[in-house]
């Protein structure tokens, strides 16, 4: 009868990594084939989940004629009529709405902490026109005249910086502060404000 300790040189491969190798990779599922009532439901499923710009949309549903065009031979620039002719009759009956995005997404991001150039870059990204950009800017800012620094304020206690800090200023703490406020698009004084403060009072009282 063979030694106990030494079964192990005659034993068989092991099965828990056999299984890792004999198992079979999930095949990529075939891309649907673009057609007016495909992409319909695909627009109509999309913005289900998401809000979005009308440019926004017709990319996502360009990336999916572009798909089908490479997966199934179907013509691209029948597609991009169906897509552009899709996008207006949502439009038009409201389901997608260049204006309502652009005031969401306002609100939205000033909540979180983002700056009105931040902002503005990101409703850019989105294809919104810019004349509905400036339109809901101005609306925030007839909303909330500080707007600017309410906004940093956000930033920087979501960023613990300035007045928010959690443990006492280090040497070059400030500029770091002032650096991370630049990143985030906001202007020099606004950053100097808020890295300077001692308490959040005081900032709001400034």
């Amino acid at each position: 009868m063979p030694n106990a300790k030494t079964t192990g040189e005659n034993a068989g491969p092991d099965t828990g990594s056999s299984m890792g190798r004999g198992r079979k990779k999930p095949r990529r599922r075939k891309p649907r084939k673009a057609s007016p009532k495909s992409l319909e439901n695909a627009a109509l499923y999309y913005l289900k989940r998401f809000s979005s710009s009308e440019e926004n949309l017709r990319r996502v549903m360009m990336r999916r004629v572009e798909r089908s065009a490479r997966a199934h031979g179907t013509d691209r620039e029948e597609g991009a009529a169906w897509v552009d002719e899709l996008v207006a009759r949502l439009a038009r009956a409201g389901l997608v709405d260049d204006r309502r995005y652009a005031e969401g997404r306002v609100h939205a991001l000033h909540a979180r902490g983002a700056s009105i150039r931040l902002i503005t870059a990101k409703l850019r990204e989105k294809g919104v026109p810019a004349e509905i950009i400036e339109e809901s800017i101005q609306a925030l800012r007839d909303e909330q005249p500080d707007a600017e620094l309410e906004a940093a304020i956000r930033f920087a206690r979501r960023r613990r910086i300035g007045p928010f800090r959690i443990k006492p200023p280090v040497e070059g703490r400030r500029q770091k502060d002032l650096a991370a406020l630049a990143r985030a698009g906001f202007d020099y004084g606004t950053a100097m404000k808020v890295a300077d403060a001692e308490t959040e009072d005081a900032l709001r009282e400034e």
